[in-house]
């Protein structure tokens, strides 16, 4: 028997729309390398973005086409994102500090139709479009005035919007239709291609939304400092707009000062990046004597956070520190360290220990170890294992993988073992009132240290 209720696509179309039919006047802030800051709304972004998707369509881009950006934290960005996205088109992020080799294979590998970047990346781009023949036309996250200029024809953002309809009828296609492609580059050999849906986006939304998670809310403003080419953002660009949270895009101005500037005059209260963002952001503060006003929490992943900022953070000013970890391949995020009942009734010395971990698994992730047999392996804190994990937003293979590495990665934990070299050392924890995972060194990197110490 079949249930009675409407059966409605999860496009990633519906969260901006959403934004803008009740949360159409929560601003959206922005800050260009200069250090200019422009302000904007959801329902203002959502104009564009519809904009986006005639201009689109204007050139010939079809759905399951693959348009690629190359920017920083910027409206602009997001209206592209969602402009694309919303008429089927597979927006790929390109990430601008990989080396040129790399950023040209990605490229050609994802078959990019179309460009559009920074204007700080104007010189990189000129050095990519002969290696990209694919790539027909580049528009600069820009107006007029503040266009580049370049040896290959190129046209501003907001030129190329202005004058098309804010309307499109998004939507239509199947929910499983391809959202996002991102490339993981943390791997052996070429970068390896990750095609989320619109499905897994969305559903990834969801549950970053969970209070033991991210825990966003319409009351929330949020300085994105995880950069949109990363991994979706760690899907704060789906979340933020899907409770109407005010959103701060800072661009790529990272330095301490100017990430404090941003949390004090926009009255952050929560943001997400990694821990190198942090140390800058501390030792400023330090060193100037600064205090926040509004910031209640952060979450830090990337990489393991070390215990001095997680105490800094709790002892000098008061904000919670929330790690997590996850992948490119699970959307990206995977566990959480946001402490359960029992961890919660110890004392904040006894809590360090948890909050030094990776945390508990977001619900709708199922995650089992194993060893290099496929074997499955105890979840008792002390034995260390190879992370397998399913889900309804973790990849099923990657992007144009052929043949038996494609066929094997199919399946409900039949040792689908990712990619050797994105395998992880992984310690699990799942004895009652406990439930913590711990994140090591990565697979690869142990296996070459083996070899190395026995002269291989």
């Amino acid at each position: 028997m079949m249930g009675l209720m409407q059966d409605v696509p999860l496009t990633v179309d519906r969260i901006l729309d959403h934004a803008a039919n009740w949360h159409g006047g929560r601003e959206i802030v922005s800050r260009d390398a200069e250090g200019r800051v422009t302000r904007s709304t959801y329902a203002n972004v959502h104009a564009d973005a519809k904009r986006v998707s005639n201009a689109l369509a204007a050139e010939g881009i079809r759905p399951g086409d693959r348009v690629a950006t190359m920017g920083w934290n910027s409206a602009r960005h997001l209206a592209a994102w969602y402009g694309a996205a919303g008429m089927g088109v597979v927006l790929h992020t390109l990430n601008p500090r990989l080396f040129l080799e790399q950023i040209a294979y990605i490229a050609n590998h994802a078959g990019d139709r179309l460009l559009i970047a920074d204007p700080a990346t104007a010189d990189l781009v000129e050095e990519l479009l002969p290696q990209v023949p694919g790539i027909e036309k580049v528009i600069f996250f820009c107006d007029t005035a503040s266009l580049p200029k370049t040896g290959f024809p190129a046209i501003a953002f907001d030129d190329w919007i202005a004058g098309q309809a804010a309307d499109y009828a998004w939507g239509g296609f199947d929910e499983n239709a391809a959202c996002g492609l991102c490339y993981t580059s943390g791997t052996t050999g070429n970068p390896k291609g990750v095609l989320y849906s619109h499905r897994s986006n969305y559903i990834h939304a969801l549950m970053t939304l969970q209070r033991d998670a991210l825990g966003l809310s319409a009351r929330d403003t949020v300085l994105l400092v995880v950069p949109m080419y990363h991994a979706n953002a760690w899907g704060v660009v789906y979340s933020a707009p899907a409770v109407g949270a005010k959103l701060v895009l800072p661009g790529q101005r990272m330095d301490g000062e100017s990430i404090y500037n941003l949390i004090e005059r926009e009255g952050v209260t929560y943001s997400a990046a990694v821990p190198t963002v942090w140390q800058m952001l501390l030792q400023y503060m330090q060193e100037n004597g600064k205090r926040f006003t509004t910031l209640e929490r952060v979450t830090i992943g990337g990489s393991a956070c070390p215990e001095s900022i997680i105490r800094t953070f709790r002892d000098d000013y008061g904000v919670d520190v929330i790690q997590g970890w996850g992948m490119t391949e699970t959307s990206p995020l995977g566990t959480v360290s946001v402490p359960n009942a029992s961890v919660a009734a110890k004392s904040e010395p006894e809590q360090m220990a948890y909050k030094l971990k990776q945390g508990r698994l977001l619900c709708g992730l199922e995650m089992k170890l194993v060893d290099d047999m496929g074997n499955r392996l105890p979840h008792d804190g002390r034995t260390p294992g190879r992370a397998d994990d399913q889900g309804p937003d973790d990849r099923r293979c990657l992007f144009r993988r052929r043949g038996r590495r494609r066929a094997r990665c199919r399946g409900l934990f039949r040792h689908r073992r990712r990619q050797h070299d994105r395998r992880r050392r992984l310690y699990a924890d799942h004895r009652p009132r406990q439930g913590c995972g711990q994140v090591g060194r990565r697979m690869d990197q142990l296996d070459r240290d083996r070899k190395y110490r026995h002269g291989a």
